[in-house]
């Protein structure tokens, strides 16, 4: 059974494999959410709602995350493997939270904005990378998505 529960934490740790792609296995998870984020950007809602469900999203996800990326890493037999990518989801959804409802440059812009506080890890990023088993690999990635909201926010008051 725990052979079972692992494989199926590193399943959604992966995004359903997602996290396989060679070299660029973060990139490919933050990737997802630009997908996600576009369709939400038509649907009939208002920005209000649009921002409720992505936070609702962030939170479900942030939860479930906590859990797979402690089993993947038992899974993989490291920590923090490089296969799961779902802190990315978390991160840049947390990114898009000002403006869900964005033109493709802006969502490029958080793209880009998000995976360079990912890779820098700003204070206190780094530190709560070293928390234990899934915390540590989820919490990093949602301080690179409060960067990225705050840059993206304050990015948004100047060119609005």
């Amino acid at each position: 059974m725990t052979d079972r529960r692992r494989g199926a934490g590193a399943w959604i740790a992966t995004c359903a494999g997602a996290g396989y792609l060679p070299l660029i296995p973060g990139t490919a998870g933050s990737a997802l959410v630009l997908g996600l984020v576009a369709a939400l950007g038509h649907m009939p809602l208002t920005r209000l709602g649009l921002t409720a469900t992505l936070a609702a999203a962030a939170v479900v996800i942030f939860i479930a995350g906590v859990w797979a990326a402690g089993e993947a890493e038992k899974f993989f037999g490291r920590k923090d493997p490089g296969q799961a990518v779902i802190d990315e989801l978390v991160g840049q959804i947390i990114t898009f939270l000002s403006r869900p409802a964005a033109s493709w440059k802006w969502l490029l812009l958080g793209f880009l904005v998000f995976r360079v506080f990912d890779i820098i890890k700003p204070f206190p990023a780094r530190r709560a990378e070293k928390l234990p088993g899934g915390w540590g690999i989820m919490l990093d990635d949602v301080i690179a998505g409060a960067y990225g909201l705050l840059t993206l926010s304050l990015l948004g008051f100047k060119f609005n």
